[in-house]
C-alpha cells in the first residue's frame, strides 16, 4: 500500500499544531512580528512533520510486521481447523471462540487500514496548510526586508528582533497608561459623583434648615402678634382697674362722709373702723331703716 507522508501527516496534525499555537488577531500584531511568527510556524511545521514521518514509518512497519503475523496465524488457525474439525464439531463453545477472535483480528486488521487512510487525510490538510504559511511569508518578505534595512540604517538597533522587542514594549506602555488613564478617569469620575452627592444632601439640609427657620419665623411672628394683643390687654385692665380704683376711693370717702353723718346725729360713738367701709354701710342701712321707721310712724314721706 503505497501512501503519501507528508499529506498524511499534514492530514493528522494539522488540528493539533492549531491548538498549540496561540492565536492572534492581525490588527494585533506588527507585519514583521507575524513574519516572525508565520517562520517560527513553519519551522515548527517542518519539525514536526520529520518527527512524524519516523514515528509513521515504525509503526506501519510494525504493521505490516503485525500483519505477517497474522497471516502466519491464520495459516496455522486453517491447519488447526483441519486437524481439529472433529474435534471442534464436538466443542461449538471452543470454535464459537476461536471464530469470534479470527473476526475479532480482522476488524482489527480494517481499524489499521481505517486509520491509515485518516492519517493520510491529516498530512494532506496539514501540507495545505504548509503552503498557506508559505504563502503569507512571501507575501510579507517585502516588511522583512523593510526592516532588514531600517536595522542596518539603525545605530540603536543591531538586529530585527531588537527593533520588534522595542516596539512590543512600547505598545505595552502605551496600554498600560492608557489603562491608567482609565482608573485615574474612574477614580475622578467616582469623586465627581460623591461631589454630587455631597452637594445634594447639604442642598437638601439647607433647604431643611430654611424650612424649619421659617416655621419658627412664623412662630415668633404669631408669638410677638399674641404678645402685643396680650400687651393692650394688660395696659386696658391697668387703665380700667386706676378708674376702678379711683371710684373705689370717691365711694370710700363718700361712705365716710355719710357714716361720720351719721354718728354726729346720733352722738354715738360707734366701734366700727374708718377703714371697714362695709361696716360704715350696715351702720348707714341701719340708720336709714330707723330713720324710715320714724318716718312712718309720722305719717311723713321719706
Amino acid at each position: 500500500m503505497t501512501l503519501n507522508l507528508e499529506d498524511y501527516f499534514r492530514t493528522v496534525y494539522e488540528d493539533k499544531l492549531l491548538v498549540k499555537m496561540p492565536p492572534r488577531e492581525d490588527d494585533q500584531l506588527t507585519t514583521a512580528t507575524r513574519l516572525l511568527q508565520q517562520r517560527r510556524e513553519v519551522a515548527e511545521v517542518e519539525q514536526t512533520l520529520a518527527t512524524r514521518k519516523e514515528d509513521f514509518q515504525m509503526r506501519l512497519e510494525r504493521l505490516q510486521q503485525r500483519r505477517e503475523e497474522l497471516g502466519q496465524k491464520e495459516e496455522m488457525l486453517k491447519e488447526a481447523l483441519l486437524k481439529f474439525d472433529k474435534f471442534l464439531k464436538e466443542n461449538d463453545s471452543k470454535q464459537s471462540r476461536a471464530v469470534r477472535k479470527a473476526r475479532a483480528e480482522r476488524n482489527m486488521a480494517r481499524q489499521k487500514d481505517r486509520e491509515i487512510k485518516q492519517l493520510s487525510q491529516e498530512i494532506a490538510a496539514l501540507q495545505a496548510w504548509r503552503e498557506r504559511l508559505e504563502g503569507k511569508v512571501k507575501e510579507n518578505a517585502i516588511y522583512w526586508a523593510y526592516l532588514v534595512s531600517a536595522t542596518d540604517k539603525s545605530e540603536k538597533f543591531q538586529e530585527i528582533r531588537e527593533l520588534i522587542g522595542r516596539f512590543d514594549t512600547m505598545l505595552s506602555t502605551r496600554e498600560q497608561l492608557l489603562q491608567r488613564e482609565s482608573e485615574g478617569q474612574g477614580r475622578l469620575e467616582e469623586e465627581k459623583q460623591r461631589l454630587r452627592r455631597f452637594v445634594k444632601e447639604r442642598s437638601d439640609l439647607i433647604l431643611q434648615h430654611n424650612n424649619q427657620l421659617a416655621t419658627l419665623q412664623t412662630q415668633l411672628d404669631q408669638a410677638r402678634a399674641l404678645a402685643l394683643k396680650w400687651e393692650s390687654k394688660w395696659n386696658h385692665i391697668q387703665a380700667t382697674a386706676a378708674k376702678k380704683t379711683l371710684l373705689l376711693g370717691q365711694i370710700k370717702v363718700v361712705i365716710l362722709n355719710l357714716f361720720q353723718m351719721v354718728n354726729k346725729h346720733t352722738q354715738q360713738d360707734s366701734d366700727v373702723s374708718i377703714e371697714d367701709p362695709e361696716g360704715q354701710l350696715d351702720r348707714i342701712q341701719l340708720f336709714t331703716q330707723d330713720l324710715s321707721d320714724i318716718l312712718s310712724e309720722l305719717n311723713l314721706p321719706a
